[in-house]
C-alpha cells in the first residue's frame, strides 16, 4: 500500500525515493542537535541549502504525485531538526551521505519555514488533579482500528454520547493543533472519557486526553517514544488487570505503555527485517498481542544501487506481560536469488506482500485475518494480494485466497521510470489490501469475511476455508485509487468508500464511469444498494489548503457508521454525514481551513485521510490533514458538538 507506505517517510523523513540505512547504522550517526549545533555561518548570496536539496532532493518533492512523497510546501511545515534527523539517523540516511554537518543543518533550513515551538503548551494543558488520572472502569469503545476486534467501524448512539439529529447539527467545539506536523494519520482508543492519540511527527508523541468537559479538554499524560509512532492507538486489558496501551512505530517496534499514566512496559522489535515498518495497530487477544509487519523495501527499489528484492510481511504474536515473542510468522518463505538483472547483480525473489492492515480477531474460529500487499519482484508469490488467515495459537497459515495474480510493483517501476530492480512481465497494478478485514455476520446468521482491494473490488469469503462467497467491483483501482484505508459494516451493508485515482498508471486510463464517492453493497449478495457521489469543488481559498482539489477530491480514509448515519472524510477536507438507509446526504461541513485552537498552536486543517473519524461523550472527533501525493498538508484534531 503505498500511499500508507509514503506516510511513514513524511513523519521523519524527507523524501521516498532514497535507500533507508538500518537501524544499527542510524544509531552510530550523531544526533541533529549536535550537527546543528556545529553549523557554520550561512555564506553570503544564495543560500547554501538550495544547491544540497537540488542534487539530493529535488527529484522527489518537486514531483511528490508521481514520487509519492511529501511536496516542497510540505517541507515546509517540517520542523529543521525532524529534516536534520531524516537525513542522518533516520529514513533518508543514504541522501546524507557524503554531506557535510554544516550541509545537513543548510538543507534543512532551506527546507523548513516553521518556528520552533516550546513544550509550554502541553504544560498549560495539564489536566487539574480531579481529571489528571484516567477513568477506566467504563466499557471501551474504539480498541483496534475498526473499534471492536472484527473491525466493524460501528458505535451506537449510546456509545458515541449522542441521539438522533446531532450528527446533522454540529458545530465546532475546539480544536487542538501540534506542531511540526503535517499528516495526522492516527487514530485514537477510546475508553471513557479519554482518548489515546499518537502524533508521531510530534516528538514521538501519544497523549492522553481527558474530553469530560466538552469545552475545554486536558490533557492527562504524554509518552515520549522512541521513534516516531505510525500505527494507530490498540487497548486491552491483560490478565493480570493492567490496561495497555499499543504503537506501532516507523522502525517496526511495538510498543506497550501502561494506559493509566503512560509509562512504558516494554518495546519488542515485531517487524522482520530492518528495513521492516509498522501500519497496522496491535491487538490484545488473550495472553498475546497481535503486531502485523509491512516494510518500505518497496521504496528502496527505486535505487539502482540496492538489489531487489528480499523482504516481506509478517505477523507476529508478543507476550503482554513479557514483551517477547511468542510466535512470528512470514507471509511468504525467505527470497532467493531469481535472475541477473543486467549489471551481474542478482534479483531476488519472491518478496512483498507486507501487512498494511489491522488484523480481524475470530475467537470462535481461534484465527486471525489480514490482507497483503502486492509483490515487489517476480515471481510474485500467491500469498500477494491475498486474503490470509494464521492460527491465534501457533501463527500457522491456515488458508490464503490470492485477489489479484502477478502484480508486481516497486518505486522502480512507473512513476520513477524503468529501473534496474523494475520487473516488466507483471499485471503492474498495485492494487493490495490496505483497508482491513471485517469479520461479520449476513442477514440469517452466516459469517463473512468482508474485504475492500484498491482494485476497487469489495470481497465477501467464507472465514472457514477462504472461498469466495461474493465480489462487486465498484470501479477500477491503482495506487492511489479503488477502496484504500478502509470499510465499515452494519446488519445489513458494508461501506466502502472510493478515491479518485487522481492519474493513472501506465497504459491504465481511467474509465468514466469510475466515481469517487461511498457505496452502500448488500451484505447478502453483493448487490449495491445506493451510492453517494462527491465532485470537485475549488471554490474560496479551498485550493490554498488543498493544491490538487480539482483532482483529489474523493473518499479514501475509512469510513464510520453512528447510529443512522455513515460519516466519511473526503481528500480535499470535506467531511460528509449521509444516511445510511438511503444514501441521501444529510450534512457536511469543510476542514480544508485554518482554525483558532485551544492550545494556541497554529493551525490548519486539510486533506482528511486514514482513519480519522471516532465520536466520544457526545463530540465527533476527527483528524485533518495528510501531506502526501500533493494532498494537503495539517495538523490539527477538531471536536464537533450539536449546536444548542
Amino acid at each position: 500500500m503505498l500511499r500508507k507506505l509514503a506516510s511513514a517517510v513524511a513523519i521523519i523523513a524527507l523524501a521516498s525515493c532514497t535507500t533507508p540505512a538500518t537501524e544499527q547504522a542510524a544509531q552510530s550517526t550523531p544526533a541533529a542537535t549536535q550537527i546543528a549545533a556545529a553549523t557554520p555561518a550561512k555564506p553570503a548570496g544564495p543560500h547554501p541549502g538550495e544547491a544540497v536539496y537540488k542534487a539530493r532532493c529535488a527529484a522527489c518533492h518537486d514531483n511528490p504525485e508521481a514520487t509519492r512523497s511529501p511536496s516542497r510546501a510540505t517541507l515546509a511545515r517540517m520542523a529543521s531538526g525532524n529534516i536534520s534527523n531524516a537525513l542522518i539517523a533516520g529514513k533518508m540516511i543514504a541522501q546524507g551521505v557524503g554531506l557535510s554537518s554544516a550541509d545537513v543543518s543548510y538543507v534543512s533550513d532551506y527546507l523548513s519555514e516553521a518556528a520552533a515551538v516550546s513544550d509550554d503548551w502541553i504544560a498549560a494543558m495539564r489536566c487539574p488533579a480531579d481529571r489528571a488520572t484516567p477513568k477506566l472502569t467504563a466499557t471501551p469503545t474504539v480498541v483496534a482500528f475498526g473499534f471492536d476486534q472484527q473491525n466493524h467501524r460501528n458505535l451506537s448512539y449510546a456509545q458515541a454520547g449522542m441521539k438522533p439529529g446531532d450528527l446533522t447539527n454540529l458545530e465546532v467545539a475546539w480544536v487542538v493543533a501540534f506542531p511540526d506536523a503535517v499528516s495526522m494519520r492516527s487514530q485514537a482508543a477510546v475508553v471513557g472519557n479519554t482518548v489515546f492519540l499518537p502524533v508521531g511527527e510530534s516528538k514521538n508523541r501519544l497523549f492522553a486526553f481527558d474530553v469530560s468537559d466538552k469545552t475545554k479538554p486536558c490533557i492527562q499524560w504524554v509518552h515520549d517514544g522512541e521513534r516516531a509512532f505510525r500505527t494507530s492507538t490498540g487497548y486491552g486489558v491483560r490478565k493480570d488487570g493492567v490496561p495497555i496501551i499499543m504503537v506501532g512505530d516507523i522502525g517496526g517496534w511495538t510498543t506497550a505503555m501502561d494506559a493509566r499514566n503512560g509509562q512504558k512496559l516494554w518495546i519488542t522489535k515485531t517487524g522482520l527485517f530492518d528495513a521492516s515498518t509498522s501500519t497496522a495497530t496491535p491487538v490484545l487477544v488473550g495472553d498475546n498481542v497481535i503486531a502485523p509487519s509491512s516494510q518500505y523495501e518497496i521504496m528502496m527499489a527505486g535505487q539502482d544501487h540496492h538489489v531487489c528484492c528480499k523482504l516481506h510481511g509478517g505477523v507476529s504474536a508478543v507476550n503482554a506481560v513479557t514483551g517477547k515473542i511468542v510466535w512470528q510468522t512470514g507471509t511468504m518463505e525467505d527470497a532467493k536469488p531469481m535472475s541477473d538483472r543486467g549489471d551481474g547483480q542478482m534479483l531476488w525473489g519472491p518478496a512483498g506482500a507486507p501487512v498494511w492492515n489491522s488484523p480481524s480477531i475470530d475467537l470462535k474460529r481461534n484465527r486471525l485475518y489480514v490482507g497483503t500487499g502486492e509483490a515487489n519482484s517476480a515471481p510474485a508469490h500467491p500469498n500477494t494480494d491475498a486474503l490470509m488467515s494464521f492460527d491465534l495459537t501457533t501463527g500457522k497459515i491456515l488458508w490464503s485466497y490470492q485477489a489479484t495474480a502477478n502484480d508486481v510493483f516497486n518505486v522502480g517501476c512507473g512513476p520513477n521510470g524503468g529501473g534496474k530492480n523494475c520487473t516488466k512481465n507483471t499485471v503492474f497494478r498495485d492494487v493490495d489490501f490496505g483497508a482491513s478485514t471485517i469479520l461479520t455476520t449476513q442477514p440469517g446468521g452466516r459469517d463473512i469475511l468482508v474485504a475492500g482491494q484498491k482494485s476497487g473490488t469489495v470481497w465477501a469469503l467464507n472465514p472457514d476455508d477462504g472461498k469466495v462467497v461474493w465480489r462487486t467491483d465498484i470501479g477500477t483501482g491503482g495506487p492511489n485509487g479503488g477502496i484504500h484505508w478502509g470499510i465499515a459494516t452494519d446488519d445489513t451493508h458494508v461501506y466502502a468508500p472510493i478515491s479518485y485515482p487522481g492519474r493513472s498508471i501506465p497504459a491504465q486510463t481511467v474509465p468514466a464511469d469510475l466515481k469517487p464517492g461511498l457505496y452502500a453493497v448488500n451484505l447478502k449478495d453483493g448487490s449495491i444498494d445506493w451510492k453517494f457521489e462527491v465532485k470537485p469543488d475549488c471554490t474560496a481559498e479551498r485550493k490554498k489548503f488543498v493544491p490538487r482539489c480539482d483532482a483529489l477530491f474523493g473518499l479514501s480514509g475509512a469510513p464510520t457508521v453512528i447510529g443512522d448515519y455513515v460519516v466519511t472524510g473526503g481528500l480535499d477536507g470535506r467531511v460528509y454525514v449521509v444516511e445510511r438507509k438511503t444514501g441521501k446526504l444529510a450534512s457536511q461541513w469543510d476542514t480544508a481551513r485554518t482554525f483558532d485552537t485551544i492550545n494556541g498552536i497554529e493551525g490548519n486543517g486539510a486533506s482528511v485521510d486514514n482513519a480519522s473519524i471516532i465520536a466520544v461523550n457526545g463530540l465527533l472527533l476527527m483528524n485533518s490533514g495528510y501531506g502526501l501525493f500533493g494532498q494537503g498538508a495539517g495538523n490539527v484534531m477538531i471536536a464537533y458538538k450539536p449546536k444548542m
